[in-house]
């Protein structure tokens, strides 16, 4: 028997509720991965940081689970080509076989176990 889905969503909500509030501790690391096409850098970290926090707080609450859910994937997908942005950044300046350079690489993957995990805790 595996552990229950319930406990699955405050292990989510806690991650983002933590990845949220370190969007207004340290913005700076946010904004330096963020492509440059991307307008209003600062703005946009913390507007990603709020919806992090809300959805952490909604999939806690059976009335929001199902709109934190989907929130919560969509943001994952809109703040995708940061990921890769931070991936190519990284290989750029520091190659392949870099430590930094390969975790980030390892993360992109990640980005969809997330998505699926989300799913399967919140909506499904």
């Amino acid at each position: 028997m595996g552990i229950s889905p319930e406990v699955h969503r405050y292990i989510i909500a806690v991650l983002f509720l933590i990845t949220g509030i370190l969007h207004f501790i340290r913005p700076q690391f946010f904004t330096n991965i963020m492509p440059d096409y991307i307008p209003y850098h600062l703005a946009m970290v913390y507007i990603s940081g709020v919806a992090e926090i809300l959805g952490g707080l909604g999939i806690l609450f059976e009335k929001t689970q199902w709109w934190a859910g989907w929130g919560l994937i969509l943001l994952l997908v809109a703040v995708f080509p940061a990921n890769i942005n931070m991936a190519v950044e990284s290989i750029q300046k520091s190659g392949y076989t870099s430590l930094y350079s390969i975790a980030t690489i390892a993360r992109l993957p990640l980005q969809f176990v997330l998505i699926y995990w989300v799913y399967w805790a919140c909506l499904r």
